[in-house]
C-alpha cells in the first residue's frame, strides 16, 4: 500500500468534531477519496447526495474500523454468512449484508434490504471510524457522472466550500474501488 499516513491527532479531532456535529466530510480510502458523514444523520446523508446527484434509492456504503464497529449487523445472521464476510475484512472487499432487524436507515439503504458494509484496512479511514466510533457513511468523491477523485485537488475542484473538512491523507495502493460482493449469494457487483 502506498503512504498512507494517518492524520493528526488535532485534524482527527477537529472532523470527529464535524461528523458529530451533522458536517461532511472528505478523506482518502483505499482507492479513490470518499464523503463520509454520520450513516444515522439523514440531513447529513441526503447533503452528501446531493452534492453528488445521487438518488437515496441506491444506497451507501459503511465503512468501520474494526468488525465490532459491525457486530450488530452480523449477530442476527448465521454463522457461515458470519464466517464469509470475516474472510474478506479487514480490506478493500465490501459486502453486502443483509439488515435483518432493518438497523440502519433507509437514507443509508437506500430500496435494497442488505447493506454495503466494509472493514478497512486503510489507515485514515480507520482512524476516522476510531475518532468517531461508529461506521461511517463511505461514498465515492464525485458528482455522479464524473470520474472519483484520486487528488485532493480534485476533491477541491468538485465541491470547493461546500464540504466542512477535508481530512488529509494519502489513497491506498488500489486502482479500482473495492470489490462489491453478496455474502449470502456470492455474486459479485464490481
Amino acid at each position: 500500500m502506498a503512504d498512507t499516513s494517518s492524520p493528526s491527532f488535532l485534524q482527527l479531532a477537529l472532523a470527529r468534531q464535524t461528523v458529530l456535529a451533522g458536517g461532511v466530510i472528505a478523506y482518502p480510502t483505499e482507492a479513490v477519496w470518499g464523503l463520509g458523514c454520520d450513516p444515522w444523520n439523514r440531513e447529513a446523508v441526503e447533503y452528501i447526495l446531493e452534492l453528488k446527484q445521487r438518488p437515496m434509492e441506491k444506497g451507501v456504503i459503511l465503512v468501520a474500523a474494526s468488525v465490532e464497529q459491525v457486530r450488530f449487523l452480523l449477530d442476527p445472521l448465521p454463522d457461515a454468512v458470519q464466517s464469509e464476510a470475516l474472510r474478506h475484512w479487514p480490506g478493500p472487499v465490501t459486502c453486502l449484508l443483509p439488515d435483518v432487524n432493518q438497523q440502519v436507515p433507509e437514507w443509508v439503504r437506500g430500496k435494497h434490504s442488505s447493506i454495503a458494509v466494509r472493514v478497512s484496512d486503510h489507515p485514515v479511514v480507520r482512524a476516522l471510524c476510531e475518532a468517531t466510533g461508529m461506521p461511517l457513511v463511505s461514498t465515492s468523491c464525485n458528482p455522479a457522472g464524473r470520474q472519483p477523485a484520486r487528488a485532493i485537488w480534485q476533491v477541491r475542484r468538485y465541491f470547493g466550500d461546500r464540504l466542512d473538512r477535508i481530512v488529509p491523507g494519502a489513497l491506498g495502493g488500489n486502482r479500482k474501488p473495492s470489490r462489491i460482493i453478496d455474502i449470502v449469494t456470492g455474486q459479485q457487483f464490481r
